[in-house]
């Protein structure tokens, strides 16, 4: 499980964001080196259009600017699979993030922020990835990982 940091209001840690992605980035790698990995987690970043409601008036927004989308899109490139648009790649306003202000949740303007991402060899063993946006009590929603795994020796 993963929480990572905010590129912060006006943007004042997006440098330490981005040194963040790539020290993370490299240390996933490593780790897939030795094993699979799924990582769960606050991502703290919308990848593409479809994963915030409003796009076009966020594009300097933490969580969604280029420079975050870029440092996701490097991880997957990397090797890792982004588990719910690998499965759903074209469902809309499936969000995991909602603020508190503006009854934005009941209007469902939210953003996709909590991921469940695996290494690519995983993708034979992913069964499902589910955004549990019904369950309340964080201004954030569960997201669940169903893998088919075998038994080690």
């Amino acid at each position: 499980a993963a929480y990572v940091p905010n590129s912060g209001r006006g943007l004042s840690r997006l440098p330490y964001r981005q040194r963040w992605d790539l020290a993370f980035r490299s240390y996933l790698t490593r780790l897939d080196a030795q094993k699979p990995v799924a990582l769960c987690g606050d991502l703290n970043v919308a990848h593409a259009d479809i994963d915030l409601r409003h796009p076009r008036a966020n594009r300097r927004s933490p969580g969604f600017t280029q420079e975050e989308r870029d440092g996701f899109g490097a991880l997957l490139d990397a090797g890792f699979l982004d588990t719910f648009r690998h499965l759903y790649p074209t469902v809309p306003h499936a969000y995991t993030f909602w603020t508190y202000l503006g009854g934005a949740r009941s209007r469902n303007v939210g953003w996709r922020l909590d991921y469940c991402v695996v290494s690519r060899r995983l993708a034979g063993a992913l069964c499902d990835s589910k955004i549990r946006n019904k369950v309340l009590g964080s201004d954030h929603c569960p997201v669940v990982l169903y893998l088919a795994l075998e038994a080690g020796p």
